[in-house]
Formats: C-alpha cells, sequence, structure tokens
C-alpha cells in the first residue's frame, strides 16, 4: 500500500535501485506506478499504450538510477518526467506515422493523438512567448519537480519573485491556450 508522499524516500529508493536492489523499484511501483500511468493515460489516451509507456518508464528508472542528480530536482519529480517524456515521445512519433484512410480522414483514435500532439505544440509555443527566466520557473516546476524554493536558489532570485513569477506565467499559459 503506498504512503503518503511525505513518509516515502523516493530518493533513497532510486540509490538502491541505482546498487541493483530490485525491491526499491517494486516499492517505487507501488508508491507511484497508479499517478504515472494515470500521467500517461492522460496523455496518450489509451489504457494498453499508457500501460506499456509505464512498464518502459519504470525500466528506464531502474537503468538510469545512478544518474539521478538530486541537485537538478526531486526523486519523484525525475520519475514524473521520465514517464511524461516517454509519453509525449510516443505522441510524436504517432503523429508522424499517422495513415489517413481512402477518404483521407484520420480514424477517431488517431485524431485523439493528433488533438494531444497540436495541444502538446500549442503548449510549446505558450511557453515561448514567457520571458525566458519565468519560462525557467515553469518548467523546473512542472517538468523537473523543483519547488519554488529550490527554483529560487538555482536562480539566485527571491522565493517572493519566484512564486509570482510562477503565478503570473500560468495565468499568461492560461490565456494562450484559450
Amino acid at each position: 500500500m503506498p504512503l503518503a508522499e511525505s513518509e516515502f524516500d523516493y530518493q533513497a529508493r532510486l540509490a538502491a535501485c541505482a546498487r541493483g536492489e530490485r525491491a526499491a523499484l517494486r516499492d517505487l511501483y507501488v508508491q507511484e506506478g497508479p499517478r504515472l500511468l494515470g500521467v500517461a493515460k492522460r496523455l496518450v489516451r489509451d489504457t494498453a499504450l499508457a500501460e506499456d509507456i509505464v512498464h518502459e518508464a519504470f525500466i528506464k528508472i531502474w537503468n538510469g538510477a545512478a544518474g539521478f542528480d538530486p541537485a537538478r530536482g526531486s526523486a519523484r519529480g525525475w520519475m514524473f518526467s521520465v514517464t511524461r517524456h516517454l509519453a509525449l515521445n510516443q505522441l510524436r512519433n504517432q503523429a508522424r506515422e499517422t495513415p489517413f484512410n481512402d477518404d483521407h480522414e484520420m480514424p477517431a483514435h488517431d485524431e485523439d493523438a493528433f488533438d494531444a500532439h497540436a495541444h502538446s505544440a500549442r503548449i510549446h509555443r505558450c511557453l515561448e512567448q514567457l520571458e525566458p527566466q519565468r519560462r525557467h520557473c515553469i518548467l523546473h516546476a512542472y517538468v523537473d519537480g523543483y519547488s519554488h524554493a529550490q527554483i529560487a536558489a538555482r536562480l539566485d532570485t527571491p522565493l517572493g519573485t519566484v512564486k509570482a513569477w510562477i503565478k503570473r506565467s500560468l495565468t499568461a499559459l492560461r490565456e494562450c491556450m484559450g
């Protein structure tokens, strides 16, 4: 049964994975597998494909655990980032390989993948419209899993400024995404 995030030591489990301790990978899977599956399902909109992505994510987590750098973000954030990147790569690959039928219409499943890819492209365009420091704050927070305090330290910027930048940037992103 999963523990509360504050009670589970993700970093220690990753270090144990790096030492080859399979029980640590099992613990990570029990703790985060369902949430990682939820992230993948929201992105690819296909349960079987999402399960494959999570499986591949845990292989990458196992193989890459020794390369995890806690100075770059939280262990939990890193795991989510690995999963999210795999799902987004899958969407990009699907969009490139989407076959058209004889009527030149996309099948319904492919329309979902195309919509997700288009949504991803829109997010990237909106992120590019942000000032670089604000964009970095958003990426550090939502991709790297950094806390506001970690971002402030990393950017050598006051915590209140970082919080304000993130809040305003999220508002700008919402407006841009329409």
